[in-house]
């Protein structure tokens, strides 16, 4: 077992950052760090670093040129993130990198972001950010990057920034010298579910009976969970994705606020992953604050689920058309299909005597499934009369995940 000390990037433009970026590679290294500084400034001009601008820059496929001679400034910054991915991917092989701390305004935010993606999952990330207090779905992805608001701009020290950037440097140094314990080898077959807040129930009993036989990992159907899902199911993460909540295709459709984008069910559809699922959660589409909601749904059928979350009830039209794209991407999984229609209601608001039991837009969701859906031996569609948070139903869907993965060991 290695001893030496955990090596951690810190990542700016020192030609500009460099006071602030010195100032956490000190903290860090008295914390007992290993420290590389590693500039990524765009104007040429010489700083001091462990890993100069010039050599970040001659990472990138067509050369520090690509940097240097950009025809301007966004040019240059692309240029130079492209160059930083590609060093820290070459220094990631070869086990030179622990953990990464990097500073910025939006344009060292969007160097800095994509390279500390590259980073595996667990290792520390965090991200000192102008732009934290805002959206930073595009910077940080689906990755466990921390972002930290330096509520002033980033442009020299003072009292306020030394209390700010001191977190971050010994934030990072606590994660690096405060490993998880080691544990035992896991050996069960990893399942990727995923759950919504109404499909709770079903996915609670589901770990109950699995729990102690496979790696069971939730994912919270709110976009980012699902892009989660496809991406590490699409790398070879599971065995099996047990998709109960399959609300994020319709959220994609009207571009509502759980988006996961197009890539939903990709696992099964384009990489063959064995898929047992449902359609969790599809009778609603999410919304920010009941103020935010748009014009054209004036009149549409609504639930305040908390004070930032705004239901609203699909339409047959709505669940047709996302019934449509579930059963064709589903059509083209080369792969084990199983997809579990429960006709007693799709979420916990989706029952008799609350807010959006629809019985008729549900029977135009199924009746688009049972037309579209291609059955065959490997791909088959099971109607159920329970509802999606029946213990009867996920006792069915737990019965069929035993059966597909003891019939995957077989193989």
């Amino acid at each position: 077992m290695s001893t030496r000390a955990p090596i951690a990037w810190v990542v700016g433009t020192f030609d500009t950052k460099g006071e602030e970026l010195n100032y956490l590679a000190a903290l860090l290294g008295r914390a007992g760090v290993q420290v590389v500084t590693v500039d990524v400034s765009t104007g040429g001009q010489p700083a001091q670093a462990d890993i100069g601008a010039r050599e970040v820059a001659a990472c990138h496929p067509n050369g520090a040129g690509a940097v240097f001679e950009a025809n301007d400034r966004g040019q240059a910054v692309i240029a130079m993130s492209e160059a930083l991915c590609a060093l820290a991917d070459e220094r990631l092989k070869r086990g030179e990198i622990d953990g990464m701390l990097g500073i910025g305004g939006s344009g060292g935010t969007s160097m800095v972001a994509p390279a500390m993606r590259r980073l595996p999952l667990g290792a520390p990330k965090i991200l000192v950010s102008t732009m934290a207090s805002g959206d930073m779905r595009p910077f940080v992805d689906v990755v466990d990057m921390t972002t930290m608001f330096p509520v002033t701009d980033i442009a020299g020290l003072n009292r306020l920034s030394r209390a700010i950037l001191a977190n971050a440097a010994h934030a990072l140094a606590g994660m690096l010298l405060h490993q998880p314990p080691p544990q035992a080898r896991d050996e069960r077959l990893a399942i990727g579910i995923t759950m919504f807040g109404v499909t709770t129930p079903c996915v609670q009993s589901l770990q109950r009976t699995l729990h102690g036989a496979f790696d069971t990992q939730v994912f919270h159907a709110n976009g980012a969970g699902g892009r989660a899902l496809e991406r590490m199911a699409a790398s070879g993460h599971f065995e099996l994705v047990v998709d109960i909540t399959t609300t994020e295709v319709g959220q994609h459709l009207a571009k509502a606020v759980c988006d996961a984008g197009p890539g939903r069910l990709e696992a099964a559809s384009v990489h063959g992953v064995p898929w047992i699922g449902s359609l969790g959660a599809l009778d609603m589409l999410n919304w920010g604050p009941m103020d935010t909601v748009t014009a054209q749904y004036r009149g549409r059928r609504f639930h305040v689920h908390n004070a930032n979350v705004t239901l609203m009830r699909t339409t047959a039209e709505e669940m047709v058309a996302a019934g449509r794209v579930i059963a064709e991407r589903l059509n083209a999984s080369r792969g084990p299909v199983w997809l579990y229609i429960p006709e007693g209601g799709l979420s916990a608001l989706d029952a008799p005597g609350q807010p959006f039991h629809d019985p008729a837009a549900n029977r135009a969701l199924f009746e688009t499934l049972a037309e579209v859906f291609r059955v065959t031996d490997a791909h088959q569609l099971v109607r159920t009369p329970y509802h999606i948070n029946d213990p009867a139903f996920a006792a069915l869907v737990a019965e069929q995940v035993w059966a597909m993965m003891e019939q995957g060991r077989a193989c």
